[in-house]
This record gives C-alpha cells, structure tokens and sequence, in this order.
C-alpha cells in the first residue's frame, strides 16, 4: 500500500493526475515521456542547453600549487664578504639586472689584482714573441729560441683568460672587467643582481652580515606560469591523459596536463600528475593547498547542476527536450563538486536537458503518474 509522503508530495501527485486528465500524459516503454509545453510549465519543468565541454569537465582532486624548476633561482654570495646594502625586500617585482644586494670583498681585490698582473704577463710574453719572431725571421735566433717564446705567450694568455674567468664568477660584468684591465682602478664593492625578472620570495641575509661563498642571500622566481602537482587516486589514473583540461574554480584558473606520475603514494594510493596552469595564475601563491578539476576520460564532457540529474538503480539519467517531450538519457557521473556534476554521454552541445522539475518527470516515467503505462 501506498504510503503519504508529506502534503508537497500528495500535491505534486494530484498536479500530474490533473493533467493526465486534461491532455495525454505517458512515459513510453523507449523511455520517451510525452508531454506538451503547457504540461511541462505546470509541472514546474525548466530546460537549459548543454554547454561546450569546460576545462573543469572532471573530478575535484587534492592539489599544491608549486613553481617550475626553470622559473626559480637562488641568488647566492659569488665570494666571501660583507653585505653592504639590501636593496630588495620579500615580495617585491624586479626586472632582470635590477640591484638586489651591494657586497664588499677583500677576496674580490685580491682577484682583481692577479688579473692585472696575468695582463701585465701576458702583454710581455707578446711582446716577447714579436721580438723574437722578427729575430728567427732573420736568422738571428735558432728556432728552440723562438718556439720558447710563443709557448711562454700562449702561458701568459691562458693565465689571463682563467684571471678573467675567476671575476666573471665572482660576479663582475665584462664592462667593468675591461674597465678594470684599462684603468687599473681596484675595488671591493660587488653589485649583486636580480638574474630573471620576477618576484623576491625570500630574503635569506641582512645588512652587515659576513657571508661565505655560496652563501643564499636571495629567492627569486618568475609565477606564471605554475605548476599544480595533482594527486589522483590510483584508481581514477587510468581515464586521464596529457593534454587533459585542468582547472581550478575558486581561483578561475586554468591550464593543461603536462605529465601523469609512474610511482603511487603507498600510503595515500595516489599518483601525482603534473599540470602547467598559465591564465589565471596570477590568482595562485607558490605552496598553496587548493582543490582542482581535472577533465577525465576519453570523448565530452559537460557540466550540469545536481538538479539535472536522477538516479535509478545505480543508473543516473538526464531528461533531454524532444519536440514531443523529453527523452530519458542515461549518462556517466564522472565527477562532482560543489558547483555540480560533470557528465558524459550519448549527448550533444546545445542539447536541452531539464534542470528544474526532475523529480516530477521520474514520477512521470517510472508510472507514478495516472496514466503511465
């Protein structure tokens, strides 16, 4: 025996017996409901067109929002010596060669001074060889002579070139190089940088600190684009692909698969895939814990309100318009969130699916309406 529901459910009931009564009203054994557009308006039934596939056509997984490896640099000290001048502070936008820090070192001097004087070796050696090349052209010299001569220029040469090369990782640019070997003008003052143009995240040293060589003084990266390092379910792995769509509502954010992990967490029996997230990163923090949708599986997708869909043994369905009613189509829940479900199906862009009255269309089709057989 039927059993009372409530008054909403006895008056939902009594609508639908009322107009099985004023005009034909039947679900047939294909799972087509017939219905006119006055019945469907009564019932409270409302449509809305399927959309193209989203880029958040997928579950809601786990996600950190990290940098990638080549937008990241750790600005160190290039030799031991004072920190003179901070001229950055955390958070702040620089542009690549824009002064970071100002440090002075003895040990620079002492760098500086043997390139002057592998320079001053090295114009002697050349001199050296000129003298006796011209000396063995005319017969002056024996050849060992000469040939001692050049191999003592190429010694000076290379020496020179390894002096230049110490002040090029000691931070010195090639301007103030050749000023120096010109001017013969020492200092121990060394301008430290920003190499990339991009954001201070950290600022590792002070004012007045002594720091070795190698020592971190600055993190700069460059964010956008970042990186999302997805975790999904081992389970769920198998239905997503590079390239995929990957999204993240809150922050409308969106990007693109760029790897799918090999290892699987043990303990969570989660696979880490990487996505790279280009608009909308800007709305992201490097560390940040967010929730992202991922489009999964193979053909489309779409997005629709939870309100679209019904279920019936296990199955869930949606109502799509026909010019004669509605058809009952079965679909694929292939995620959910709080926004809605996504679906995939034997469905169309632009079809119109109903989003409102559900529950009285699965009377309807299941026979709970007079009329249903």
């Amino acid at each position: 025996m039927w059993k009372s529901q409530g008054p909403r459910a006895c008056r939902t009931v009594l609508l639908l017996c009322g107009l099985a009564v004023a005009a034909p009203l039947y679900a047939d054994a294909g799972n087509e409901i017939k219905l006119t557009a006055s019945q469907a308006q009564a019932m409270g039934v409302e449509t809305a067109p399927l959309g193209t596939p989203g880029a958040a056509a997928g579950k809601s997984l786990p996600a950190r929002v990290t940098i990638p490896d080549n937008q990241l640099q750790i600005v160190s000290a290039p030799v031991a010596g004072l920190v003179e001048t901070i001229a950055a502070a955390p958070g702040q936008a620089v542009k690549k060669g824009q002064l970071l820090a100002r440090l002075q070192s003895p040990g620079l001097v002492e760098i500086q001074r043997g390139l002057l004087q592998a320079t001053t070796q090295a114009q002697l050696a050349r001199a050296s060889l000129k003298r006796d090349e011209k000396l063995f052209e005319e017969g002056i010299i024996a050849e060992s002579r000469y040939r001692a001569a050049k191999g003592r220029d190429a010694e000076a040469a290379a020496a020179l070139s390894e002096r230049r090369q110490a002040l090029r990782l000691a931070g010195m640019s090639e301007a103030a190089i050749r000023s120096l070997e010109k001017n013969y003008s020492l200092s121990g003052a060394i301008d430290i940088p920003a190499p990339i143009s991009g954001v201070v995240l950290e600022r590792m040293a002070v004012a007045g600190q002594r720091v070795e060589a190698a020592t971190p003084l600055y993190k700069v990266a460059q964010l956008a684009p970042l990186w999302l390092e997805i975790q999904v379910p081992v389970a769920a792995i198998g239905g997503l692909q590079a390239g995929a769509e990957v999204s993240v509502p809150a922050y409308r954010a969106t990007g693109k698969v760029l790897q799918l992990g090999r290892a699987v967490e043990e303990g969570s029996q989660t696979v880490t895939i990487r996505a790279e997230v280009g608009q909308g990163a800007e709305n992201l923090r490097p560390g940040q814990l967010v929730e992202a949708v991922v489009a999964g599986g193979n053909g489309k997708s779409w997005r629709v309100p939870d309100t679209a869909l019904i279920r019936a043994r296990d199955q869930a369905y949606v109502f799509v318009q026909i010019p004669s009613g509605f058809l009952v189509q079965p679909v694929r829940v292939m995620g959910e969130t709080a926004a809605g479900s996504t679906i995939g199906g034997d469905l169309r862009d632009g079809q119109r699916i109903a989003v409102r009255g559900t529950v009285s269309l699965k009377a309807v089709w299941q026979g709970l309406a007079a009329g249903g057989d």
